[in-house]
């Protein structure tokens, strides 16, 4: 694998961990909204476009929207 792969894999490995250390949820979500990112992009380093598209649209794009939507909710609810 490539050097660029592996800086790719140790930086997925770091968001997989915040992501569960955070305790702000914003930042949390954040987090794995890179995560996605970075996972779309290894997708793309290892040749399949196909996943990398759906990876960024549904993981980095519409999961993130939810859950952010799904925050502020949950935040107006509570005041």
């Amino acid at each position: 694998m490539q050097m660029f792969g592996i800086i790719i894999l140790l930086f997925l490995i770091g968001a997989s961990i915040a992501v569960s250390v955070i305790k702000d949820l914003l930042g949390a979500i954040i987090v794995f909204m890179v995560y996605s990112l970075l996972m779309a992009i290894l997708w793309q380093q290892l040749n399949a476009p196909d996943l990398a598209i759906t990876e960024a649209a549904v993981g980095a794009g519409i999961t993130t929207l939810l859950f952010v939507l799904t925050l502020k909710k949950i935040r107006g609810e509570n005041k």
